[in-house]
């Protein structure tokens, strides 16, 4: 642990930041914390960087101490109608990498017009909890293969789910499956914590238009209905316009978006 302080030139009462743990500093102003920072390691490898303050000294005084102690590029996420967070980064010299919307999602069949979609002839959806946990493995890897050739996994939501090294199947009971008879076409996975989230929907590139996604969220936003949620959320990349159109199609509606910004 490295407790030296970083006070970066500051006299009388000043701000004083401190290492205080793997990752994590502590701005004390007069021995009381004003702001603390942390740093940690998405699954996919990048380290993203959070700043909580009381104001926008302490919170340049930790951002110019992170930024000398850790690796570059660096990585965060701010609501975008936290202007004043969002300045804050900017001020440290972070720059706008892409913009995700969070979407509310409607469960009723008769709002999302679902209800008389089916998947295609000779495929399957296969419930949450009842797929074949080798058969999952393989759709998942196949698909993020094939997101990682073309625009690259990067550019998806980030997952912030802590699993093993390599381990991209975090708990197989949260997913739903498309399947043929000799393998899984597609999937879809959905957690539910304070309210469900659809995490991922994805399909084989050969085996997309031909309404498996749309058969995947017909069976997931009707078992959420049935179980008494009115709503789910997502979150889309702003470029993803067949996301957009996805859930737009089915009256999703974007309530806020965030920012991932890099250094």
């Amino acid at each position: 642990m490295n407790t030296k302080p970083f006070t970066s030139g500051l006299s009388g009462n000043a701000v004083v930041i401190t290492r205080v743990a793997d990752r994590q500093w502590h701005a004390l102003d007069d021995d009381l914390v004003v702001g603390r920072g942390h740093a940690e390691h998405r699954p996919d490898g990048r380290l993203f960087v959070s700043i909580d303050a009381w104001h926008d000294v302490a919170f340049d005084r930790l951002a110019e101490a992170m930024l000398a102690q850790l690796p570059a590029p660096l990585y965060t996420v701010v609501d975008e109608a936290d202007v004043e967070l969002t300045a804050g980064w900017r001020r440290a010299g972070f720059t706008i990498r892409r913009r995700e919307w969070e979407y509310a999602v409607p469960t009723d069949p008769r709002v999302t017009g679902l209800g008389a979609v089916l998947p295609p002839s000779g495929v399957t959806i296969v419930p949450a909890g009842q797929a074949d946990e080798n058969l999952l493995r393989a759709v998942d890897r196949a698909v993020r293969d094939e997101v990682e050739a073309t625009v690259g996994w990067q550019s998806m939501p980030a997952e912030v789910i802590p699993r093993p090294e390599g381990d991209t199947i975090v708990d197989p009971a949260k997913y739903a499956v498309a399947a043929a008879p000799d393998r899984y076409l597609g999937l879809i996975r959905v957690v539910t914590v304070n309210r469900p989230r659809i995490g991922l929907v994805a399909v084989r590139a050969v085996e997309q238009r031909r309404g498996i996604a749309r058969a995947l969220l017909a069976h997931a936003l009707g078992t959420l209905h049935r179980s008494g949620f009115a709503a789910a959320w997502t979150e889309v990349q702003e470029s993803n316009q067949a996301a957009s159109a996805l859930f737009e199609g089915i009256g999703a509606r974007p309530m806020s978006s965030n920012l991932e910004l890099v250094r």
